[in-house]
């Protein structure tokens, strides 16, 4: 539902990073509709004025660290 928004995020990460390095902004229709340093506040004020599902947050950092989660598993294969 939100593919286009991610999508926006990652075609123009870098100018969004020198604009909000560091920041929770969040999109919505392909636009950045508003910038929070906590992630919890960019939450609460959206859900304000917009439904939920409606919009992404996005912790606007550099690389791929804000977008990229790893997960180990002990699980051992034979």
């Amino acid at each position: 539902m939100l593919e286009k928004e991610f999508k926006y995020y990652l075609d123009n990460q870098d100018e969004l990073v020198k604009e909000y390095n560091g920041k929770f902004i969040v999109i919505k229709d392909q636009t950045v509709i508003g910038a929070y340093d906590t992630e919890m506040e960019a939450y609460d004020e959206m859900l304000k004025v917009h439904k939920l599902g409606t919009f992404l947050i996005q912790h606007c950092l550099p690389g791929e660290e804000s977008h990229t989660s790893t997960f180990h598993s002990r699980v051992v294969f034979n």
